[in-house]
């Protein structure tokens, strides 16, 4: 995946390794030598919020854009309401096509709607982060869990 690689999206429940993947690929990347940002969607969101309460959202939105991947975690674990879907929705936009981006999700697409209390914004949304991406399904089965269960056996 290059600087304008297509999206990335990792899908499935919780502890199935979407985080363990993004931050893999992420650091992959990095050691080719290119820019990295990796950072939790609630984190980005409030960022953009506390940036534009100060007057500086374009910058932050500027600098977000040009950074060769960005990896977005927990995306879809929070709902977003249109005044925090928005710079983020401007984030995408400006990546579209010219820089990668990573997202690592448990929410199928059929459910975005709900992270995006706008449904035309969630389109939007959705359409630039799944064109034309890359799908990865980790499954169902949570990693945590089995070792879990293992170490109660032993």
């Amino acid at each position: 995946m290059g600087p304008a690689g297509p999206p990335l999206v990792l899908i499935g429940d919780s502890g199935t390794g979407k985080s363990r993947l993004l931050i893999g690929f992420g650091t992959e990347i990095a050691e080719a030598g290119l820019s990295v940002r990796y950072t939790s969607t609630s984190a980005l969101v409030n960022e953009l919020a506390e940036a534009e309460a100060g007057r500086r959202l374009s910058s932050v939105i500027a600098r977000y854009s040009t950074v060769d991947l960005l990896c977005l975690d927990e995306f879809g674990y929070l709902n977003l309401d249109k005044k925090g879907a928005k710079p983020m929705f401007q984030i995408f936009t400006e990546r579209e096509e010219c820089k990668a981006t990573a997202v690592a999700t448990n929410s199928p697409f059929a459910e975005w709607d709900k992270t995006f209390g706008d449904p035309r914004l969630c389109a939007a949304i959705a359409d630039r982060i799944t064109f034309p991406c890359t799908l990865i399904q980790s499954g169902t089965e949570s990693y945590r869990f089995h070792v879990t269960e293992a170490e109660r056996r032993d």
